[in-house]
C-alpha cells in the first residue's frame, strides 16, 4: 500500500490512545465495522506495541498503524510489531529516512510551507498536518493548495465531528485524524456499539 492508498481509504483515520490491550481487538472491530478500516495507535503508552500485535493478528482486515513516531527505534518497533502504515507528529531527515527504510507507507508531520518542501525534495507528496488546528486550520491549508498544489494532507489535531467538515472540503486534504471516535469512557467500559456509531457517521463524510 502507498501513502496516497493508504488516505484513500476512509475519510477519517481514528487516532487511539490505548492502555489495556484486551480492548483492542474489540475496537478495532467496532471501528472496522463503522467504516473506517485504518487505525492509528499512537506509541503513547506501555500497551501500544502490544494492541498493534493483536489487532494486525486477529483482525487482518483492519489496516492498523503507530502514530507518534518520534524515533527510528519507534519505527522500527512498531513495524516489527505489525504496523502496516507510520504517522510522526513531525520529522527530520533521520526520522524519514527510518521511517522510509521500514517499507511501510509514512505520513510524516508538518506544520509550515518549509517543512512540506523540504519533504517534496525526496518526493514525500502525502503529509500529517500537525496540529493543525493550532497551526492554522482549514484556512492554512487552503492557503497552501496555491503554491504547494502537489501535496495532499492529513490534518490531525483539534478535530472533531464539527470542524472536520471543512477541512475534508479543501482539495487539498483526503482525510483527516481525530480522537474523537474513541472516547476513553466508552473504550472504558467496552461500549463498542457507542463506538461503532461514532465510525459510521464518520465514514458517511463526504470528501
Amino acid at each position: 500500500m502507498k501513502a496516497e492508498e493508504l488516505v484513500d481509504l476512509a475519510p477519517v483515520i481514528p487516532v487511539v490512545v490505548l492502555d489495556d490491550p484486551d480492548a483492542a481487538v474489540p475496537l478495532a472491530r467496532a471501528l472496522l465495522a463503522g467504516g473506517l478500516p485504518a487505525i492509528e495507535v499512537t506509541l503513547r503508552t506501555e500497551s501500544a506495541l502490544e494492541s498493534i500485535e493483536r489487532i494486525a493478528a486477529e483482525v487482518p482486515d483492519a489496516v492498523v498503524g503507530a502514530g507518534t513516531i518520534v524515533t527510528p527505534e519507534d519505527a522500527e518497533r512498531a513495524a516489527g510489531a505489525g504496523a502496516r502504515f507510520l504517522v510522526s507528529p513531525g520529522v527530520t531527515d533521520t526520522l524519514r529516512r527510518a521511517m522510509n527504510a521500514t517499507g511501510l507507507p509514512f505520513l510524516p508531520g508538518v506544520s509550515s510551507a518549509s517543512e512540506a518542501m523540504a519533504l517534496l525534495e525526496h518526493d514525500v507528496t502525502v503529509m500529517k498536518f500537525f496540529p493543525a488546528e493550532q497551526s492554522g486550520g482549514a484556512a492554512c491549508l487552503k492557503a497552501l493548495y496555491g503554491p504547494l498544489p502537489q501535496i495532499t494532507f492529513c490534518p490531525t489535531g483539534g478535530i472533531t465531528t464539527d470542524n472536520a467538515p471543512k477541512y475534508l472540503e479543501l482539495p487539498n486534504v483526503a482525510c483527516v485524524g481525530g480522537s474523537w471516535l474513541t472516547p476513553p469512557d466508552a473504550v472504558r467500559k467496552g461500549d463498542w456499539g457507542r463506538i461503532e456509531k461514532l465510525a459510521k457517521n464518520a465514514a458517511a463524510l463526504t470528501r
